[in-house]
């Protein structure tokens, strides 16, 4: 294996370790509490984790400790043994050590661990003292070891388990608001603990400002953040002068040494001497002035964070803010329909933009009504269905991949989605035909429609179909996405996803025709890279098949008129949005990043933009365009009722080779990666899951011709998988190997057993076991 790799590997196993530590560090807090097995487990597999992931790179000395771990978090899983104070705090002591490597450089960790020697046997001779108690046992089994260990913790120091403090209790007292008097101003200034005192007894006052103060406010801080931003190239240009001048410095030594055989000039020397000398002061100030910089540059961008943070908190307000009037609305208007309901809310404390906020009132207020009125069934009728009398309706909010997620779930009697295809059907909305293969998803999207109702009589609390248009609209107005999901007898969840703040848009960077843009990530359905075998043609334009539903691919620069230079290309991004009905992929140049961008609305006095919403700058300054999906869509419709759709920018290559696909499936994220490169270096397709769930979902979305699995995974095992694949009719025939660290007869026979068709042991990595068996499986690439 290169050294380049092995940098690569030594960064995974850094990030693993990273991870596992944390899972390590509160997890043995959490034993004192509940030793129970589910609690131990994932402390187990972290260890576990943390030596497949040493191995893997060659940590020695990581990967004997992390087994001494294992070893006891094994025994305590298997009820082997019982974990107490003591056992905890020197697994915690190990733990620390694996934490102090990551305050280490990447390319030092291996040093680090060759000079760790004797600290590492001497933790492992700490686990291996520890006393075994089994369950039952009032005293623990000691062994000979335990006494050097007990002599160790009492030179250590005593003071470690001292009792604590104990906190006297003061009783609470109010806090008087004191104006202070300007004369007082300049003394106060002097007195330290004064103005501590006096700016507590001030935190709680307000002042009223108008929200357009407040965005302007945003809209320079982030201006603000993006100019310092720019700090970065400019610093990196400095460390480019300084690497000049020491190539200039080592070329003149050069030259120097060259003309010595020449006998040259006392006079010539010196002046080289000097040269020198003036060089060496030139390069130690560049240096100086470079670490200033660099410092000054790591503050500024410190404080501009903290203050754009700080000028966005102040658009957030708590949820609960905007739902005082909720709980009223449910008691008074279940009362009036002799229902039982119970109104449940999570997530009160959650922030939520100010705008956001009050724009969801009406909404919501729409999705309780319609759960009360058509969700929850009548007491009688929920005691028919062995359902409590009292129902439940739950709102929610969390934030979750930097969106604002809001939930409204009733356990009510759901709804009926072959009633929902007769009545859409009744309307004209489609064809009896066309209604017979729409999904469930396809069917709920209806919903939203303006005058839809499934309600089979109109009251005055609902029954309109108004209620889930003015919902619908309220959502895309504020860029976000509303999704349905029900289920007879059992209730009905909608759940709104929306951005954090309306001042700061967490967007998808493209490039189209050579130009950046920026697409809102609340209303993207999914991203692709497609190859030219995933695409099919029809009618001269190109769709594809995802999940089961053929989606249009048009070119984005036609969309917005503008010219792209023709490219062949083995991959094609494709970016996936929608409207209430219609999803088109749309056929980008490339993907860019995924980013925050701060909003800045487009002067009015350029009018309305196509397919534009607003504006946003860079951090590099650069200005890009973020766009309007909803005005997006419309244009694709347009242009393909008019007849003048251009075909996508896809080049379709008879006789494409179409490459060998492989699943890897392991929740080490280091053997996952050596997995994947040496099998990509050798030129077949890989895609990666993290454990058996995931391996078995990703099974589903793609062909495969070969499965690679580990077995100690989280949620469902390497064994569990393999087995659940055979028992598919569709996937009976599929080849998996399973490659593990475990390497006793049992586990080989377990694996073999379930339907794999190769056991491998990691070692394979390092030579060509493992190809040889991916070669005599499926062939070459």
């Amino acid at each position: 294996m290169s050294n380049e790799i092995d940098m690569e590997m030594l960064d995974l196993f850094r990030l693993e370790l990273e991870s596992h530590t944390k899972t390590l560090e509160i997890g043995l807090i959490n034993l004192e509490k509940n030793s129970s097995p589910q609690n131990v487990e994932p402390l187990m597999r972290a260890a576990h984790s943390i030596k497949g992931a040493a191995r893997i790179v060659g940590l020695d000395k990581a990967v004997d400790l992390a087994h001494s771990m294992e070893d006891i978090l094994d025994a305590v899983m298997k009820k082997k043994r019982v974990i107490d104070s003591t056992d905890i705090e020197v697994l915690l002591e190990c733990n620390d050590f694996y934490t102090s490597l990551l305050n280490h450089e990447i390319a030092e960790i291996p040093d680090v661990l060759s000079n760790s020697t004797n600290k590492i046997k001497s933790l492992i001779d700490s686990l291996n003292a520890l006393p075994i108690k089994e369950f039952g046992d009032e005293k623990p089994k000691t062994n000979g070891s335990q006494k050097a260990h007990e002599s160790n913790a009492s030179t250590n120091g005593s003071n470690k388990h001292e009792p604590k403090v104990p906190i006297e209790i003061v009783e609470k007292k109010s806090i008087e608001v004191v104006q202070t008097p300007s004369e007082e101003i300049e003394s106060a200034i002097a007195k330290d603990e004064q103005i501590e005192s006096n700016a507590k007894k001030t935190d709680d006052r307000f002042v009223r400002v108008l929200s357009d103060r407040l965005n302007k406010i945003l809209g320079l801080t982030g201006e603000i953040l993006v100019q310092t931003k720019l700090l970065r190239p400019f610093g990196n240009e400095l460390q480019i002068l300084k690497n000049g001048i020491i190539e200039l410095n080592t070329l003149k030594e050069s030259i120097y040494q060259e003309l010595q055989p020449y006998n040259i000039s006392d006079e010539i020397n010196e002046n080289f001497r000097d040269a020198s000398k003036k060089m060496d002061m030139l390069l130690s100030e560049l240096r100086d002035y470079i670490d200033d910089f660099d410092q000054f540059s790591r503050r500024l961008e410190i404080l501009t964070d903290r203050l754009y943070n700080e000028a966005i908190d102040t658009r957030m307000k708590p949820f609960s803010e905007g739902l005082a009037g909720f709980p009223r609305l449910v008691r008074d208007i279940s009362k009036k329909l002799g229902k039982k309901v119970e109104f449940k809310i999570r997530g009160e404390s959650t922030r939520v933009d100010r705008d956001i906020l009050e724009k969801l009132e009406a909404p919501l207020n729409h999705l309780i009504r319609n759960a009360i009125d058509h969700g929850i069934e009548m007491p009688d009728e929920r005691a028919s269905k062995s359902k409590n009398e009292t129902g439940t309706i739950t709102l929610e909010a969390r934030h979750l991949s930097g969106m604002l997620m809001v939930f409204i779930e009733d356990d009510g009697k759901g709804m009926d989605t072959e009633y929902i295809r007769k009545k859409i059907v009744d309307k004209g909305f489609t064809t009896a035909e066309m209604a017979q293969f729409m999904t469930k998803a396809e069917l709920f999207d209806f919903l939203f429609l303006p005058g839809f109702s499934t309600a089979t009589e109109v009251t005055e609390i609902s029954g309109r179909g108004v209620g889930l248009d003015v919902v619908f609209s309220m959502v895309h107005e504020v860029g976000g996405m509303i999704r349905v999901d029900s289920e007879p007898n059992k209730g009905t969840i909608f759940q709104l996803q929306l951005p954090l703040t309306l001042s700061v848009l967490r967007s998808l960077l493209v490039e189209i025709a050579g130009e950046p843009y920026a697409i809102p990530l609340s209303r993207i359905e999914r991203i692709v890279h497609l190859s030219t075998s995933e695409l099919k043609k029809a009618e001269n334009h190109y769709y594809c098949e995802l999940e089961g539903e053929n989606i249009g691919i048009v070119d984005a620069a036609q969309i917005f008129g503008i010219q792209r230079v023709k490219s062949e290309r083995i991959k094609y991004p494709i970016v996936v949005v929608s409207d209430r009905l219609s999803k088109f992929g749309m056929s980008v140049d490339r993907f860019i990043s995924q980013t925050d961008l701060v909003v800045i609305p487009i002067n009015k006095k350029l009018g309305r933009i196509q397919n534009i919403s607003s504006g946003a700058i860079l951090e590099d300054g650069t200005p890009v365009l973020i766009t309007d999906v909803d005005d997006l869509v419309r244009s694709i419709d347009v242009i393909i009722k008019s007849g003048k759709l251009e075909k996508a920018d896809i080049n379709l290559q008879k006789g494409d080779k179409k490459l060998k696909h492989i699943l890897v499936v392991d929740d080490s994220i280091t053997v996952r990666e050596v997995e994947r490169k040496l099998l990509e270096n050798k030129g077949f397709k890989v895609t990666v899951a993290v454990d058996g769930i995931d391996g078995w979902n990703t099974l589903h979305r793609d062909n495969f011709d070969l499965v690679i699995s580990d077995i100690d995974m989280p949620r469902m095992n390497g064994i569990e998988m393999v087995k659940r694949i055979k028992n598919d009719i569709k996937y009976r025939d599929l080849p998996i190997m399973i490659v593990s660290y475990k390497d006793r007869e049992d586990d080989k026979k377990a694996g073999l057993s379930a339907g794999a068709s190769y056991y491998l042991t990691k070692s394979s990595f390092h030579d060509n076991t493992l190809l040889n068996a991916v070669y005599d499986l499926i062939g070459t690439p």
